[in-house]
């Protein structure tokens, strides 16, 4: 670990040493782009972007009554924090290349985590790239891209990143054997709680990639030339693995349910997942439960909801550590922070565990900017914007600085970053970019910064024209894969070649909408003539999407919405 952070100082060091070489020492290299700059709210800010995995929105700033998620709830109170903000694809490395090339996955077409997109699909440039080709240090601790092949075994350095990326080293012992059990004996569990002094290196991933970016900050504070941090946090994707304390949180008499913890009578097979990820870890599988729709035990069910909430409060010291860190290095008046995570993940709704499906609790992710003296009023150099909060004695909440309920998609935050931060904004992809190097097919949020809810409110009541009021409506658009109609052990995760259909799932205000149609993995394409199933749920009176209305409903306007989206 020393080792490796020496390694890293040293390559900042001396990329911040030719840094301040004259303008032009260097010919700019092939795929470098020369400074585009417009203006934005935080123009010349820096931007700290913090991706967690596999985290819903069960945070205290989200309405969650059971959470202690101070820090984060603190971040929202500074920020304007979208309420319905979906990931194009409910699995780590899809959605993460998504975002961070602000292309859909029919785009990238990484469906899986076995391919590489540049060589794949198309020589796309990335969100970190944009920034650091227009002049910024762009930087990367934990898990930022999904490791291996799919960022071609280096987080895409060097195109995205000034050094190579930071992972930490007790990141390897994620799935090993850590889990004392109740024998005493260590096991490779799915609920993890543990004694970090126990475990190899005395401590854990998230831990490590918090001391690593406050060990940026501190470099960066010297220098006066702008950054773009990423930092990427493991937790609570499972193993739910996790200090011991947090527990302490959550008694287990005050762990519910999920409200609707059986799978839907009109659930179309194909929609399942049947949570093959959960099932292979040592305390699952020596419940026996049957595939794929066998429940897992009430009380056992309880136990993970209430490890998923102590996973969430361990998170949010690191978030609550990292955020007070950039207080000390006097860079909170200057820093844009984006806080997201890559998708949901499913705690016993619809019978299902783990992510890999359309549903909202998939697919659905927080999401919220602080951009100093925009959501804020103006911060002065040195002010205390982010003291830590310790979740076990902090008690009341922070509401959010403004909340947006306008549907929005992750794919637009290539867009919205490069707007905030008063950079040119990538234009918008053509129908066919497969050989476009720089574009996008997200939208810049920044629109809705400052629209009020009243406002928002009243334009979609004036809208009259149907036709219209869908094009102007705000949607999401979010697509899975799956290897045959009905539920097998290859369901959750299909490779490419394994694919036969597709279910493209379209989010608004009022419905979700999804059809599962042909899918050909030879030559990526969609036949809506062969559709083998179709979910329909109205939010007004389904807000869990429980009850399929597909069969009962005339559904032609909505296919016709969905075609002409992927048409254009």
């Amino acid at each position: 670990m020393a080792a490796a952070r020496l390694c890293l100082c040293l390559c900042l060091f001396l990329f911040l040493s030719l840094l301040r070489l004259p303008r032009g020492a260097f010919a700019a290299g092939p795929a470098a782009a020369a400074p585009v700059c417009g203006r934005g709210p935080g123009d010349g800010m820096n931007v700290l972007f913090i991706i967690v995995d596999d985290l819903r929105p069960v945070l205290g700033c989200y309405g969650d009554k059971l959470v202690k998620s101070p820090n984060i709830d603190q971040l929202a109170s500074q920020s304007i924090v979208f309420s319905n903000a979906y990931a194009q694809q409910a699995v780590c490395a899809p959605s993460r290349v998504s975002f961070l090339t602000g292309r859909r996955p029919d785009t990238t077409r990484l469906y899986d985590f076995y391919s590489y997109w540049r060589v794949h699909a198309g020589n796309y440039s990335t969100m970190p790239q944009y920034f650091k080709e227009n002049g910024y240090v762009t930087l990367s601790v934990g898990k930022v891209f999904h490791p291996g092949v799919s960022s071609n075994y280096s987080d895409d350095y060097p195109y995205s990143w000034s050094i190579p990326p930071f992972h930490p080293s007790a990141e390897k012992h994620e799935n090993d054997k850590t889990c004392r059990g109740e024998d005493g004996k260590l096991y490779a569990n799915l609920v993890c709680p543990v004694d970090v002094t126990e475990m190899p290196g005395g401590t854990l991933p998230d831990i490590q990639s918090t001391e690593e970016a406050i060990h940026l900050l501190n470099i960066m504070k010297t220098n006066r030339q702008k950054f773009f941090l990423a930092v990427g946090y493991h937790k609570p994707h499972i193993p739910l693995r996790y200090p011991q304390e947090f527990l302490k949180l959550y008694p287990l008499e005050n762990i519910t349910l999920a409200p609707d913890p059986w799978v839907p009578k009109k659930l179309p097979s194909v929609a399942y997942n049947p949570w093959m990820d959960i099932r292979q870890r040592d305390d699952v599988e020596a419940l026996n439960v049957s595939f794929p729709y066998g429940p897992l035990p009430d009380d056992f069910q309880r136990k993970i909801r209430q490890s998923y909430y102590a996973a969430v409060s361990y998170l949010d010291v690191q978030i609550g550590l990292l955020l007070n860190a950039l207080d000390n290095v006097g860079l909170s008046h200057n820093t844009i922070v984006v806080f997201t995570a890559d998708h949901g993940w499913s705690l016993g709704e619809h019978g299902e565990w783990a992510k890999y499906s359309n549903f909202d609790v998939a697919t659905r992710v927080p999401l919220m900017f602080y951009v100093p003296g925009m959501t804020t009023s103006p911060v002065s150099q040195g002010a205390r914007v982010f003291p830590y909060l310790d979740p076990f004695s902090h008690t009341g909440g922070s509401a959010p600085q403004g909340q947006i309920e306008k549907v929005v998609e992750l794919v637009s935050l290539f867009s919205t970053l490069a707007d905030l931060a008063g950079l040119q904004v990538p234009p918008a992809c053509p129908e066919m970019s497969f050989g476009v190097v720089l574009c996008t097919e997200g939208t810049s949020l920044v629109r809705y910064f400052n629209i009020s809810e009243r406002m928002v409110e009243e334009g979609k009541e004036g809208c009259d024209d149907t036709d219209r009021c869908f094009k102007e409506e705000p949607f999401a658009f979010s697509q899975y894969p799956r290897p045959a109609d009905t539920p097998q052990w290859n369901s959750d995760k299909p490779k490419l070649k394994d694919i036969r259909i597709m279910g493209y799932s379209m989010r608004t205000i009022d419905y979700r909408y999804t059809v599962w149609v042909q899918f050909d993995p030879n030559n990526f394409s969609a036949n809506f003539e062969d559709v083998h199933a179709g979910e329909l749920y109205m939010m007004e009176n389904d807000p869990n999407q429980d009850y399929n209305i597909y069969n009962n409903t005339s559904h032609g306007w909505f296919s016709k919405k969905i075609l002409d989206f992927l048409k254009h």
